[in-house]
């Protein structure tokens, strides 16, 4: 069994010769940038975060979105929120996409529960494009007005983002999982003209008609002129009761490429969504131009994609790694999309997907991972994989189990990128590059041109020791503004409240000084007992070693008389009990790993653990509950992925009050 810190993988001379990062490093020092060549990833990242107007202006000319640039005008300055960067410049995100990604091979490679493996090529794209972009400029959609979608993962969902960008148009999307009132207290927000929505969807082999939700949708927003109807259902028309409605089959596709208006830089591309767990969610805006360069920066030097290859995150259109999807046209690279569960009709089906697929790229969360070395599947034995290069992780911690389980049982020589980033900037703050190893347990590096940190708190950067994630200068990805947040009073309050003028992330991040991470859970759901901050996801790492336990959450709660109460609320595995003998071992495993304080003071079965929509453990609204919060007030039920499972702990903090 390998431990923490120990190397599972390193980078082949071919990659280190050939990956992207290589290349731009070269350029930076035949361009003048440098100095002298950096092949040190760790001296790359200081020259990129003490010179940002200077790396930032060598992404936009390395990456021709310009000839040159005056180096004074990348960036107005250091303060955040109000920096303003590249002001002068135009650009369209949506046509840099389609610019970099057209080539001869398919620009979309799609599947779902409801669709077979099908490819879509640039022609067609191009064509489905240019048509709805037609269509919603006779509609009267203009420049700054929003387009909403609530839409499966499918390919029509990217050509619709594809137009609406096209146009000026700001786009919003979210799954045909989300409630009516989750989607309306978002999409509310931004006053949308028009609604694109698929008629229903398919998830762990069962249907889901959404018409009824469709309408609901419809007539809850006041400024609406078209609904365009997408028949992903049974794939046909039907009768329906919603005004100013069309199929998205009666609108014509044109024999021609779509145009792409240029736009002000910060210009807004779209519009995402905070959790909303705990109260109304956060209508996170970002521009055209800063998205673009730093998901130029994140696909080529970080991800090191290729013309040619295939990218695949499995995910929905409510969550930000949809947008991120996109990015990978800038590559050059195919985008891959699955509709659907990603266990149906098995936890295979995944692994079948990316031999079918032929993915190059697969990105997944971690529960999904270590739900795969629970159930011991072997991917490597029973799947080609050969085409695969990089599994890519995120949503939460990766335990070091999970590490020794991909490269024991999917593949020797893949290589792991676990990433944590956010909606906030929709991109990863900390993740991978081809210039240095795998450690298990430990995320490579810190992005190019993130100044991220760890602060004590009292505002003092620390390494090799758990502190906040912050982020000490700006990035052109973190947002223009909150929409309807006038004085960035709410953007503000968000980020910048805890260290005046420094981003604080809400993640406890340890930073060693090879420049590795280690990410140990929000800091907002942290464990303070006695005194000493215990990360939850240290925790989780321990109880995914118990293979009786499918899933786990813990919660610390502060007692008016000082005292702290720490519950562990287990489910289990098909078949198992939570036994006398297996609580004892659970606090055995726990207690010699970690401490004393790590060990709960109760450990309790429950039939479900709440989640986010986008699949977030849900830590803090359950302690609200506990410390007797009414869970209408502590809970947005619509943003949830299983609202019933919030019944548990109402009623548990009924009899332990």
């Amino acid at each position: 069994m390998k431990k923490q810190g120990e190397s599972v993988w390193r980078p082949s001379k071919e990659l280190l010769s050939e990956c992207n990062l290589t290349k731009y490093a070269s350029w930076l020092k035949e361009k003048g940038f440098l100095k002298e060549k950096i092949s040190d990833y760790e001296a790359l990242w200081q020259w990129s975060v003490d010179h940002p107007a200077a790396f930032w202006r060598s992404i936009a000319v390395y990456y021709g979105v310009v000839d040159d640039f005056d180096e004074k005008k990348v960036m107005s300055g250091m303060e955040m929120p109000g920096c303003r960067w590249f002001e002068g410049m135009e650009v369209n995100y949506g046509g840099e996409l389609f610019k970099r990604g057209k080539s001869d091979h398919p620009a979309i490679i799609s599947m779902s529960e409801k669709r077979p493996l099908r490819e879509i090529s640039w022609t067609e794209l191009g064509g489905q494009v240019a048509g709805l972009r037609q269509f919603l400029l006779d509609s009267g959609v203009e420049r700054g007005d929003r387009v909403v979608a609530y839409i499966a993962n499918i390919e029509e969902a990217t050509a619709s983002f594809l137009a609406c960008a096209s146009i000026g148009a700001i786009w919003s999307s979210c799954s045909p999982d989300f409630g009516v009132e989750s989607v309306l207290e978002r999409f509310q927000q931004i006053e949308p003209k028009v609604l694109i929505a698929t008629d229903g969807y398919s998830y762990n082999g069962k249907d889901h008609d959404r018409l009824e939700r469709v309408a609901h949708i419809a007539s809850g927003l006041p400024d609406l002129e078209k609904v365009i109807l997408v028949p992903f259902y049974n794939g046909e028309k039907r009768d329906h009761q919603i005004e100013n409605a069309v199929w998205w089959n009666d609108i014509p596709v044109m024999d021609e490429e779509p145009q792409f208006d240029l736009l002000p830089f910060d210009h807004p591309v779209w519009v995402l969504y905070s959790s909303g767990t705990t109260g109304a969610p956060k209508a996170i805006t970002h521009s055209h131009g800063g998205v673009l360069m730093e998901h130029l920066k994140y696909i080529h030097l970080q991800n090191d994609v290729r013309k040619g290859e295939r990218f695949f995150w499995f995910s929905t259109t409510g969550w930000m790694m949809w947008n991120f999807v996109q990015a990978a046209f800038l590559g050059g690279a195919s985008i891959v999309l699955y509709d659907g569960s990603p266990a149906f009709p098995d936890l295979n089906a995944m692994w079948k997907f990316i031999q079918d697929a032929r993915i190059n790229h697969f990105g997944t969360s971690a529960p999904f991972l270590v739900a795969s070395m629970k159930n011991e599947l072997h991917p490597e034995r029973d799947y080609e994989l050969g085409h695969l290069r990089s599994i890519g992780s995120t949503g939460s911690p990766l335990p070091p189990e999970a590490f020794e389980w991909v490269y024991k049982k999917v593949k020797k020589d893949v290589w792991l990128c676990s990433m944590s980033g956010g909606t906030d900037v929709c991109t990863a703050f900390v993740g991978s590059t081809p210039w240095k190893e795998v450690h298990i347990g430990d995320i490579q590096c810190r992005a190019l041109g993130c100044s991220l940190h760890a602060y004590s708190e009292s505002g003092r950067p620390v390494t090799n020791e758990v502190g906040e994630m912050v982020i000490t200068k700006p990035m052109p990805s973190m947002p223009v503004f909150f929409w309807n947040d006038r004085e960035n009073k709410r953007y503000k309050s968000s980020y910048f409240e805890h260290f005046p003028g420094i981003w604080r992330h809400g993640d406890w991040v340890l930073v060693r000084d090879s420049g590795s991470l280690v990410i140990l859970g929000r800091s907002d759901a942290t464990l303070n007992r006695q005194g000493v901050r215990i990360g939850t996801a240290e925790i989780y790492r321990a109880i995914d070693k118990v293979s009786e336990v499918r899933d786990s959450l813990i919660v610390n709660i502060e007692m008016p008389n000082g005292d702290h109460y720490m519950p562990l609320f287990v489910v289990m595995n098909d078949g198992e009990e939570l036994t006398e003998e297996l609580i004892s071992r659970i606090k055995k495993t726990l207690r010699s790993v970690y401490s004393p304080r790590h060990v709960p003071d109760e450990i309790l079965e429950c039939p479900d653990l709440p989640y986010t929509i986008s699949g977030k453990k849900m830590e803090a609204p359950v302690k609200r509950i506990l410390r007797g919060e009414p869970a209408e007030k502590a809970v947005n039920f619509g943003a949830m992925r299983n609202p019933d499972s919030i019944d548990f702990f109402v009623e548990f903090a009924k009899k332990t009050s």
